[in-house]
């Protein structure tokens, strides 16, 4: 069985949406999810995403944004999130995206941890479904764009170096090839590969692993972000994330005695090491987060699913603390790209958190993540509509026989090569 398209999307985050949305209504093009299209780390994100509040913060967003990364970053890249912000938000509430306002309809900002003031844009705690469902609407009034969900990627297509498509399996194991000009990888994160994660647990670096197998250049594999509060369970499965804007509005971090012991502001890395250092010292498996200095009606508008989530659980924020553990977030590393999402094999685009523009360098500032796939994204969908007519296309036809269980040993490639232990976990 095959199928072609013109530009094929592997991935339904902001990424692979917002790129879609961005490429011309003349295009054929088709996006496929390994699950539904709504069940991406995108969907999932709660805090919110920064955006350069104006021009006079430029110099202390550029430096929060390299202070987390412990100036790894390449600092192109993060000139042209920070410079592409504001019209992506723009772009965002165009197409209905309800970011918090004032009764005058001016946005209100919140801070998280690492940010030197106010900057980041959120919808309640739910900020991710909120685009994510807004872009999704977009997507499917597009006649242009088709989606099939619950079709896996198990390989990519390549004619002299040149990637020509995919081979992909449905449920029932029957498996197509989907022929593209171009193809976009945005398959998200490498949760799946942890016991402990916040990911979804069917995002186990599948693109990464296929990037190895071909040769296609990786950047920091090894660079994984811990998120220092998710909510603690004996039971192992997704963890619960527990938002940097609670610590951001005020909320503090405690011991096994009720004593605060670190800063919550600082980087991700910084309090998650803080909290391994004392519930190592406690012997204990989580520490405490107080919600107490947060009044209670800010809790309860602006991190209304936070607090049903947790009463649901048996904790009541407005009145008592909740234990919190760090636990795997969030892939810094992945298939090395350039400034225009192209990867190191003709033809083959990357964008979210499967790729590595060096925007977040070895620590990801907080809520950076939705607004560089979103910018990063678009640059890829306008350099493949400016290269689109100067591209021959290769009739590239495969035998799917050869396809059968190729990736049978995907994730222990992938985290082999990501050579992290699982001892944080």
């Amino acid at each position: 069985m095959k199928n072609t398209t013109d530009i094929l999307i592997v991935g339904t985050g902001v990424a692979g949406l917002y790129c879609a949305l961005n490429l011309p209504e003349d295009k054929n093009v088709l996006l496929i999810t390994k699950s539904e299209i709504n069940k991406s780390d995108s969907f999932l994100a709660q805090g919110g995403i920064s955006v350069m509040y104006d021009e006079s913060d430029y110099d202390a967003y550029f430096e929060d944004t390299m202070r987390a990364g412990h100036y790894e970053n390449r600092k192109e890249s993060v000139d042209i999130m920070l410079r592409s912000s504001r019209d992506v938000i723009d772009e965002l509430i165009s197409i209905g995206v309800d970011f918090a306002k004032t009764d005058d309809g001016e946005l209100i900002f919140t801070r998280e941890g690492a940010h030197s003031r106010p900057r980041i844009c959120y919808h309640e705690d739910i900020t991710g479904e909120e685009i994510t469902s807004k872009l999704i609407e977009a997507v499917k009034l597009r006649k242009n764009i088709r989606v099939i969900e619950n079709l896996e990627m198990i390989d990519i297509t390549v004619y002299d170096n040149r990637c020509t498509g995919i081979v992909a399996r449905y449920p029932d194991g029957k498996m197509t090839q989907i022929c593209a000009k171009y193809t976009m990888l945005a398959t998200g994160g490498i949760g799946g590969l942890y016991n402990n994660s916040t990911n979804y647990a069917h995002l186990t670096a599948d693109a990464i692993a296929i990037a190895i197998k071909h040769g296609i250049e990786l950047e920091n594999p090894d660079y994984v972000q811990i998120h220092p509060t998710t909510l603690y369970s004996k039971t192992k499965g997704r963890r619960f994330l527990i938002s940097e804007s609670v610590r951001g509005e005020g909320a503090i971090l405690l011991n096994k005695d009720m004593e605060r012991f670190t800063d919550e502001l600082q980087p991700r890395d910084k309090v998650s090491q803080a909290i391994w250092k004392q519930m190592e010292k406690d012997g204990t498996h989580h520490v405490w987060l107080s919600l107490d200095p947060i009044p209670d009606d800010t809790i309860l508008t602006h991190f209304p699913n936070i607090y049903k989530h947790c009463l649901e659980e048996g904790y009541d924020v407005t009145k008592e603390c909740i234990p919190v553990v760090p636990a795997q977030h969030y892939f810094m590393g992945g298939i090395k790209v350039d400034k225009y999402s192209k990867t190191s094999m003709a033809n083959l685009y990357a964008a979210g958190e499967t790729s590595c523009n060096g925007v977040h360098g070895k620590n990801r500032l907080a809520s950076n993540s939705l607004l560089e796939a979103l910018v990063f994204a678009k640059r890829a969908a306008l350099h493949i509509a400016d290269e689109f007519d100067s591209c021959d296309t290769i009739d590239h036809t495969v035998n799917l026989a050869d396809y059968t269980d190729c990736d049978k040993d995907y994730k222990k490639i992938a985290k082999a090569k990501i050579e992290r232990t699982q001892e944080n976990e």
